[in-house]
């Protein structure tokens, strides 16, 4: 049976008349080749909502939707013809293609669960030499809500480190460093930072670490780090144990918790005129989150079950040119003081918390400073009050005059270059 594949852009064109043509010389050639697959990948290029342009709805793209409507709609006999479309905007295209006579399926395909990712993990790793320590299970559980691109950039990027470190294996190491790179950023070892930066910054870290563990609902924390990834100063990670789909109350009201835990740690190390900027993103997350709780999850109990997000839609949609405001000033005020209160009890969870466990605190920033990386086991061990142990020597620093492999700018007992840098170790020849 032939199978025809064209994506939805190859029939936009700036000139009038054009798209529709291709459409019919399509459609003509399927019925040549009856019985026939036609497939058109991002259909959302040509099926968008129609009226949506702001200049007139007589353009070259309604056109084409149009003709592309007619060939669909059996004002032409099409009989032997099967067309199939994909999308990941189902919510911006036009409902006349998804009428009953068109398209009368919609096959949802949703990011894997953990077997999917694992048998996905498998077909990947056919193209690299694994080690025998590598087991698909684990990294599957370790990575929920990936997409089979992500698991294929997951094992890419796994294969890469171990070719930087003149392997012939890809060992679970590499594929756990791979993750971590994926989830929190690319590290940036040679960025200069102050020895009063890296303290704060760990300080900060330790209080979303010590938040997180201590707040009722909140899933479990992964790796906490100080060393500089994407374009934090330190992140914090934490990862669900299986996949979600929906969230309590509470858990969001722990997440805010978290979210709150750096400032409010670097309140009480360091006072409050010493607050840095660094929980800029930290507000931004809460505030979104605490707003979406009060205006669309119904978790007020003054606002109810009632949904009063004012206009979300695209301005290129054109819908945001009719729509109207539908939350009056008052409810508005309403809303405010309930995100207010979301907030405000986000802050004093987090600093009750971290108030009752100041030694906790000094302690995981103790050793955030000394190790600038820990694991969620080797933060719990030392809340147990055991010692940090690094079986692996790989996790042991390469200088043993320098432990610290983010360079500082402050002044250095140990004699080395000017600025600390290393140089990366390069694979064997």
């Amino acid at each position: 049976m032939p199978f025809f594949t064209i994506s939805g852009s190859d029939f936009v064109e700036m000139f009038v008349g054009v798209g529709a043509s291709r459409v019919r010389d399509m459609f003509e050639q399927g019925k040549k080749n009856a019985p026939c697959i036609i497939f058109i990948d991002e259909i959302d290029a040509v099926g968008r909502h129609r009226g949506a342009g702001l200049g007139g709805g007589n353009d070259e793209r309604e056109q084409t939707l149009n003709q592309l409507l007619v060939e669909m709609d059996g004002f032409e006999s099409n009989e032997g013809v099967i067309l199939i479309a994909a999308t990941n905007r189902p919510d911006v295209l036009d409902p006349a293609l998804l009428r009953p006579g068109r398209f009368d399926r919609q096959v949802v395909v949703p990011n894997p669960d953990i077997l999917g990712r694992e048998q996905i993990l498998k077909v990947h790793m056919r193209k690299v030499q694994v080690g025998a320590d590598v087991d698909p299970r684990v990294i599957a559980r370790g990575t929920p809500g990936f997409s089979g691109a992500d698991l294929a950039n997951l094992v890419n990027e796994a294969a890469l480190l171990a070719a930087r470190a003149g392997k012939r294996l890809v060992t679970m190491i590499d594929f756990e460093a791979a993750k971590d790179k994926v989830l929190m950023g690319v590290e940036r070892r040679s960025m200069v930072m102050s020895e009063d930066e890296k303290e704060l910054t760990a300080y900060h870290e330790a209080g979303h670490a010590l938040v997180g563990l201590s707040v009722p609902k909140h899933d479990p924390l992964h790796k906490v780090t100080i060393i500089p990834r994407g374009r934090a100063l330190g992140v914090t990670m934490s990862l669900p144990e299986r996949d979600r789909h929906s969230y309590s109350k509470l858990e969001l009201e722990s997440r805010l918790a978290v979210l709150f835990g750096g400032r409010i740690a670097e309140e009480l190390v360091f006072g409050a005129d010493n607050v840095t900027t660094g929980a800029g993103n930290d507000i931004r997350q809460a505030t979104e989150m605490a707003r979406r709780m009060v205006t669309e999850f119904g978790f007020s109990d003054r606002l109810g079950p009632l949904r009063y997000s004012d206009n979300q839609e695209e301005i290129f949609l054109g819908h945001s040119v009719t729509q109207q405001k539908h939350v009056s000033d008052a409810t508005a005020r309403l809303i405010d003081e309930e995100v207010r209160r979301l907030i405000d009890g986000a802050e004093d969870t987090a600093r009750r918390i971290l108030a009752e466990q100041r030694e906790d605190l000094q302690r995981v920033a103790g050793a955030l400073l000394e190790y600038e990386t820990l694991s969620g086991e080797e933060v719990r061990a030392l809340l147990r009050g055991e010692p940090v142990v690094r079986a692996d020597p790989r996790d042991e620093p390469r200088d043993a005059g320098r432990r610290a492999s983010v360079p500082s700018s402050g002044k250095k007992a140990s004699k080395e270059p000017r600025g600390g840098f290393e140089v990366e170790p390069q694979p064997n020849r």
